[in-house]
């Protein structure tokens, strides 16, 4: 018996490959994924400009990183002591304008040369809400807790949405014509939107998306995290104690499904053997000392480096570290 409604997934276009550089950009779910990534020893680059929400500051990154130019203490601002940036997450502030730049620059650059080499960009929308400073219009990423009055709310339309990243695509493609890109919309409920506001955001970035895979239906593809959150795991009980964020078991399952549609068999191969040698490298034993277990660990090791032979990428080189401590 069901208890729940079943999402079909298609499989993904194209597949996610070990050895190959991933990019993402977006919201806290963009986050979630590229962590279980990078845990599993893909190649990642996990929002270069912190957390963004709504699409037109996610655009506005990539163009940053498409043409990188240095930030100079014009792009900051001074509130309460601390310099921001509104194209950047908070996590970029300092009390330092020196650091705030030097972050900024360094992170820039290293993700700007990222890019180019990138063979998967996953973009989560979070929100089509946006926040415009009433000073020059500018779309914020981050408004750093200033006071409301300074900011206009709007909500993108579905149409401004597409119009951005149809432009914005083709040029990410003038540079790097090998580029694939998958779109999710976060399963996170922004709930300062209001509920109707909520359903409102998330229906248009859902549009959004659909009608930028019509109109490039081999290079985008779409995962539907928002879909599996809101009817597979409706129930509370797979919220977060604010009722609005994923818990981690919901973002494990999502996770888990991803990884069946998204991954190459060849990468799901590999994955499955990390995931095994994982289990090896948590296992506490009895008895530390004995043959029997310095054996399990001789042969653990032998896995690892099997796998970092065949994929360079797949940085394993603290693990070894570990069981060769234990082997002494």
């Amino acid at each position: 018996m069901e208890f729940s409604t079943h999402i079909v997934i298609p499989k993904c276009k194209f597949s996610f490959e070990y050895g190959e550089q991933i990019i993402l950009l977006g919201s806290c779910f963009a986050e979630n994924i590229g962590n279980k990534l990078q845990e599993n020893k893909f190649d990642v680059d996990i929002n270069p400009f912190g957390t963004l929400y709504n699409p037109a500051s996610i655009a506005s990154a990539l163009r940053m990183l498409l043409r990188p130019e240095q930030f100079t203490k014009d792009d900051l601002f001074l509130h309460e002591g601390t310099y921001h940036s509104f194209t950047h997450h908070s996590r970029f502030s300092s009390i330092s304008e020196t650091e705030c730049l030097e972050n900024m620059n360094q992170r820039l650059l290293k993700s700007a040369e990222y890019l180019r080499k990138t063979k998967c960009l996953v973009i989560t929308f979070g929100t089509a809400y946006v926040y415009k400073l009433k000073s020059n219009g500018q779309i914020v990423s981050n408004c750093h807790k200033l006071p409301d009055k300074m900011f206009l709310r709007e909500i993108l339309s579905v149409q401004s949405i597409i119009d951005d990243w149809n432009c914005l695509l083709l040029s990410l493609w003038e540079q790097n014509p090998e580029l694939k890109i998958l779109f999710t919309v976060s399963p996170i409920r922004h709930w300062k939107d209001g509920a109707h506001g909520n359903q409102l955001s998330k229906a248009s970035l859902l549009l959004a998306i659909d009608q930028i895979q019509t109109n490039f239906p081999t290079q985008t593809a779409y995962f539907p995290a928002y879909e599996i959150m809101m009817d597979e795991l409706r129930d509370y009980r797979f919220y977060a104690d604010d009722m609005l964020h994923p818990s981690s078991l919901a973002v494990e399952y999502i996770w888990q499904r991803f990884v069946e549609n998204c991954l190459s068999s060849k990468s799901l191969t590999i994955f499955k053997e990390w995931n095994e040698i994982k289990k090896a490298l948590n296992h506490k034993p009895f008895q530390p000392e004995s043959e029997a277990y310095k054996q399990f660990m001789s042969q653990t090791l032998l896995k690892m480096e099997r796998i970092s032979n065949k994929i360079p990428s797949f940085d394993i080189s603290t693990e070894c570290e570990l069981i060769k401590s234990k082997l002494k």
